[in-house]
């Protein structure tokens, strides 16, 4: 599974983002250890309130686990990649919080250790912490018979369309107008470096997607969406600046951004604006049902699951109830333990227990993996919608640059003639 991890403070903004029911369609807290609350947020409070006692500034380490998308994942074996975890970073009985998310058909775990050691006040050091995570990622894939990310088998094959973190929040900013997903920023310039020999082909082929090269200010040759959000080229292709300029020249020869965005207000987008909103409003309603459909499900997903657990719950104590009843009290217990028939009962009611857990835990796991096929299944249906939304944008991008083409050359044309004009005169 993939793991990313980060020390960091914030503990009040990540107890809200990890309760958060806006984001996740649902949020399970699996289990807080080592703190006296019981609460998550509490349980933050605490781990603030120790790191005061101490000059440590990012007390708390924070990991995701993230599974293949469509893999049915057991409760255990997040647990076990948690205590390895543990292991492999010196963390073992440091306090540890334990959420599950599941949004969109897929589920994954986030982890939070209290980095303070209590008894030396000080905080545990992380180092390679990155490094041995990756390891330990590789080994979980291997060890659970996933298929394993091409960028795991050799760094040079990793998804050329993977964005940083604070890449992705910049295209998720630009999306208002673009009305792709973040990725397909990327992968498109790619493209369209990939099958251009030259400025004016790259400059052709990005207005095909309602993209604008420009000049940037501080990073040489930028790409712009219909926003004017602009984006390094250098970046986005995962090329080199001095390859960029071999290939599209000396970017003081284009226009700046802000004249750039001039061109877009002026000339691209107000032509288009009208188109747009029609296909975004045409795409709004044929969303509409799919998204009642999620949230239905949603809610059906969460009272069952709430009406299991209490069922779970009922036949648990109930079955406590009766693993008691055969321990005997006073004279009679006195001769069971003398007799041993007590510590008979009492292995009894250890294995019965130890089935017991087994037996819940798999039911739920049963459960939850049959909502998660459920809501995979819409999503599919939600992804081939989003799809479709997405061409049918592009398409309109590319009328436009044509249109602008077309344009331009009836312009020249015109020029044309009258240079000739004034020539023969």
């Amino acid at each position: 599974m993939i793991l990313k991890a980060s020390q960091r403070s914030g503990a009040k903004q990540l107890s809200t983002h990890l309760l958060r029911t806006d984001e996740n369609e649902h949020v399970e807290l699996h289990e807080i250890n080592g703190f006296v609350s019981e609460t998550l947020q509490g349980a933050m409070q605490e781990a603030y309130a120790l790191s005061k006692g101490t000059k440590c500034k990012q007390f708390l380490f924070s990991v995701s686990l993230s599974p293949p998308a469509h893999e049915s994942v057991r409760v255990e074996v997040f647990e076990k990649a948690i205590n390895d975890i543990e292991e492999r970073l010196g963390l073992q009985g440091q306090p540890r919080i334990i959420v599950f998310h599941e949004k969109e058909g897929r589920r994954h775990a986030h982890a939070v250790w209290s980095r303070i050691d209590s008894e030396t006040m000080t905080a545990k050091h992380l180092p390679f912490f990155k490094t041995k995570l990756n390891s330990l990622a590789k080994q979980i894939y291997l060890e659970n018979g996933w298929a394993m990310p091409k960028g795991f088998e050799n760094p040079k094959l990793r998804d050329p369309t993977s964005f940083t973190l604070k890449e992705w929040q910049q295209a998720k900013r630009a999306n208002g107008i673009w009305g792709l997903d973040p990725r397909e920023l990327k992968s498109a310039v790619q493209d369209c470096w990939k099958r251009s020999d030259g400025a004016t082909a790259f400059t052709n082929a990005l207005e095909e997607r309602g993209l604008y090269l420009a000049r940037g200010d501080r990073r040489g040759h930028v790409v712009l969406t219909l926003d004017g959000e602009p984006f390094a080229l250098s970046r986005l292709i995962d090329g080199k600046t001095k390859d960029v300029n071999a290939k599209l020249g000396d970017p003081n020869q284009l226009r700046s951004v802000d004249e750039t965005k001039a061109l877009i207000g002026e000339k691209i987008a107000p032509r288009l604006s009208s188109y747009i909103a029609e296909a975004k409003r045409m795409a709004v309603n044929a969303m509409k049902p799919l998204v009642a459909q999620k949230q239905q499900l949603t809610v059906a997903h969460q009272t069952a699951r709430q009406e299991f657990d209490t069922k779970l719950k009922e036949r648990w104590d109930a079955e406590q109830r009766e693993r008691s009843s055969r321990t005997r009290k006073g004279w009679a217990g006195v001769w069971d333990f003398m007799t041993g028939r007590y510590f008979k009962v009492r292995k009894q009611n250890e294995l019965e227990v130890q089935f017991a857990k087994e037996r819940d835990r798999t039911e739920r796991h049963g459960m939850v993996a049959a909502q998660l096929k459920e809501r995979q299944d819409l999503q599919t249906q939600i992804k081939s919608a989003r799809r479709r939304e997405a061409e049918q944008v592009l398409a309109l991008y590319r009328d436009a640059a044509k249109f602008r083409r077309m344009r331009e050359s009836r312009e020249q044309a015109s020029a044309r003639v009258r240079d000739k004009g004034l020539d023969l005169g």
